[in-house]
């Protein structure tokens, strides 16, 4: 069901989750990072740099760029698709299920404290 807030209510939580992620010793995500990662891990998979790029609108240069940064923290992996050996996959790994995780309990903290 959903929940209803008001906009500012919505950008005070995002700005006190914000806050919060930045004070812990915590990868700093760019936006864009940040919505490749939960993409990754909140859509089915499988996910490709091509499908990625239609999920979320953006270049496959720029995705690439956002995969490689995530990669060398830990939280995706690539895996060449064993069907078809010229796609890569983005694959998920325990680091950045961890990272989400305690993310989503800094945003479920925020929503507390908001209302």
């Amino acid at each position: 069901m959903p929940i209803e807030i008001k906009p500012s209510q919505a950008l005070d939580l995002w700005r006190i989750a914000t806050v919060e992620s930045v004070r812990r010793d915590s990868p700093d995500l760019s936006a864009r990072q940040m919505a490749l990662v939960l993409t990754v891990y909140l859509t089915p998979a499988p996910h490709t740099v091509r499908g990625l790029a239609e999920a979320l609108n953006i270049s496959k240069p720029a995705i690439t760029r956002a995969l490689d940064r995530l990669s060398s923290l830990g939280m995706v992996k690539r895996k060449v698709d064993e069907d078809d050996r010229r796609s890569v996959l983005i694959q998920r790994t325990v680091k950045g299920s961890v990272f989400l995780r305690e993310f989503g309990d800094i945003v479920g903290s925020a929503g507390k404290t908001t209302q």
